[in-house]
């Protein structure tokens, strides 16, 4: 792939989530400088209650944590809001009934709060252009369907913390459904290998797996395709 180099890798600080409901409070922290991160762990009750969410974040309610912290990033999704055909299931039925108002009304205020948002998807070769040039990435993924080349096991037969429920895709096809954020950190070109840093590892060993199998957990039903670039550079 031209313009890029043929390995990179950002050398984030590992966190490990502490509720099963934090990986994506843990990937912004993994991003943060240091002192953002003593502030956000300090206050973490505080800051979550006047970010609004409980026990369960959306893609949309990161962004409005990293803009609190001031780092400049990119949303990228399939749906701009809820896709309504989520709440024919299980693992999102309660999850909507809570959350609704509050993540329509954060898409509705993203662009007056100098947000960008945008509906289209993002294919692997600018995942990795922009790991190449820009920095990390913070995907959404189906957990049952990412298995680490590190740990050799599923996540979930690992760690086993996450709430399954089966979910039938656009195909009609049941599947495992856990959504769980993780955090692109590098790549090999050669081996087409992409590194990443999991939550629910408990120690600070860079994960990795193909590129085709990011692409299979991070393009599942479910997921909306959530992909947040970071801009370090």
């Amino acid at each position: 792939m031209e313009g890029i180099p043929e390995q990179k890798h950002y050398n984030l600080t590992h966190y490990q989530q502490r509720f099963n409901w934090d990986c994506g409070i843990s990937c912004i922290i993994m991003i943060l400088s240091s002192s953002q991160r003593q502030i956000l762990l300090h206050d973490f009750d505080k800051i979550c209650a006047e970010e609004g969410f409980g026990s369960s974040t959306w893609t949309i309610d990161l962004c409005f944590l990293l803009h609190r912290f001031q780092i400049r990033h990119e949303y990228y999704t399939k749906t701009l809001g809820i896709d309504p055909s989520y709440s024919e299931h299980s693992y999102y039925t309660k999850i909507i009934d809570k959350d609704e108002k509050r993540v329509t009304r954060k898409f509705k205020e993203a662009r007056q709060h100098g947000l960008r948002v945008e509906q289209r998807t993002v294919e692997m070769t600018e995942l990795l252009q922009h790991l190449g040039k820009r920095g990390p990435v913070i995907l959404l993924t189906n957990a049952s369907l990412l298995t680490c080349e590190v740990c050799k096991k599923n996540v979930l037969e690992k760690f086993g913390c996450f709430q399954l429920s089966c979910i039938v895709n656009n195909t009609r096809t049941p599947q495992s459904y856990a959504g769980h954020y993780v955090v692109l950190c590098g790549y090999d070109l050669k081996t087409q290998t992409l590194f990443y840093h999991n939550p629910e590892v408990h120690d600070e060993h860079v994960c990795r797996c193909t590129t085709a199998a990011m692409d299979t957990a991070r393009k599942a039903y479910g997921t909306d395709e959530d992909v947040i670039l970071i801009f370090r550079n």
